[in-house]
């Protein structure tokens, strides 16, 4: 379904234009017309339910608001239609050819795991570039695509921080919530590789259905509490593993509990008390700090076009996607095709206030940013 107002999303209604489709018409390149970049999101929404994705489109809106109000890429301003995939597969690779045939220059900024495969499938047979899924599946990077471009950091970076915390700290027994799909026994593989790596053991994966019960979660949560390990973390699915950690909490587990970065905002508050100490791996520096310039231009952006908004990872993410895309075309040159971003993106990183994105041919590495961040007692994120 198309956002708009009605959904909560005001911000990114106000970059959707209803002749988008026609800048193909008058364009030498498919969704470059004279004054407007068409760009085409399919994003997990789930009709206002997920409230990371709609950080992350609020993040990616205001860069977007921004740049258009500043005169636009080369006097073009973005025109952005975004598409609800429900956290669905099938839903995201309609969404993604829908987008495709009216005319998207490029893909942009999904997220989770299974859509933004569906959507980098399509990428790949369109021939149209996806740019930034924020997702951290491996196979986004490998085997390589040729027309997928990531900007975060993938899980595996992730998984290898939070495991060398969790060694550093003296814990040494592992439980792995993952989805059991293709991509989840992936992520196992690499979790199980790393465990070998730090002399760790491997005592609990956790697999889980995309239709499992809260009886079967019930479940998972008393092999937990039943096989004590020390730490446990997850690979997104933030909802379905907070309900986890809380059921295993009332068994009395006391298990070191981390997380990846996706929800983590969401989550903690999701949680409440129950999420102190927590500690959680970040793709982007901490929102609430201003360390980094990236974090500090947010900052700002918050300050002055959504006054009040709460500061959220998933808020800059969004925005650090963005800011990449929008670095990208600038580079990309005023007669702007695919072939001029991709080469653009080839021929230097792009700078993202402290953080770099890499790209070339063979290696679409993106960030490898990766930040370890702890929620305390005083209910806040500390790094």
């Amino acid at each position: 379904m198309t956002i708009d107002r009605r959904a909560g999303l005001r911000a990114i209604l106000a970059t959707v234009a209803a002749g988008w489709p026609l800048a193909r018409v008058r364009a030498a390149e498919v969704g470059v017309g004279p004054a407007t970049i068409a760009i085409g999101q399919s994003v997990t929404l789930q009709g206002g339910r997920n409230a990371y994705g709609q950080a992350a489109c609020e993040g990616i809106s205001m860069c977007f608001e921004a740049a258009n109000a500043a005169g636009g890429i080369h006097g073009r301003s973005l025109v952005l239609r975004t598409l609800d995939d429900d956290n669905q597969t099938a839903t995201a690779e309609r969404n993604a050819r829908t987008l495709v045939a009216e005319g998207a220059f490029v893909l942009f900024g999904p997220i989770e795991g299974g859509p933004s495969t569906a959507v980098a499938k399509v990428a790949e047979e369109a021939r149209v570039p996806l740019f930034g899924p924020m997702a951290g599946s491996p196979n986004l990077r490998r085997p390589h695509s040729p027309m997928v471009f990531p900007v975060r950091a993938e899980h595996r970076e992730e998984f290898r921080a939070l495991l060398d915390w969790g060694w550093r700290t003296g814990l040494a027994s592992v439980a792995f919530f993952h989805a059991d799909s293709d991509v989840g026994r992936q992520h196992l593989e690499n979790v199980r590789l790393l465990t070998q790596e730090l002399g760790l053991k491997l005592l609990l994966p956790l697999p889980f259905k995309a239709d499992i019960t809260d009886a079967q979660l019930e479940l998972l949560a008393d092999r937990v509490a039943d096989a004590a390990p020390q730490m446990a973390f997850n690979h997104g699915s933030a909802g379905l593993y907070g309900k986890l950690i809380a059921q295993a909490r009332r068994k009395g587990a006391k298990t070191t509990f981390m997380a990846v970065n996706s929800g983590s905002t969401q989550m903690a508050a999701g949680l409440g008390p129950l999420a102190q100490g927590m500690v959680f791996s970040q793709v982007v520096p901490s929102p609430f700090e201003r360390k980094h310039a990236l974090s500090r231009e947010y900052q700002e952006a918050v300050q002055r076009q959504r006054p009040g908004s709460p500061l959220s990872y998933g808020a800059l993410e969004g925005y650090m996607t963005a800011k990449a895309l929008l670095s990208a075309l600038r580079s990309a040159g005023r007669n702007l095709t695919r072939a001029s971003l991709i080469a653009a993106l080839y021929r230097a990183p792009l700078e993202l206030g402290g953080l770099s994105a890499r790209y070339a041919p063979g290696a679409h590495e993106g960030s490898h940013f990766v930040d370890l961040s702890m929620y305390s007692r005083e209910s806040r994120f500390i790094h």
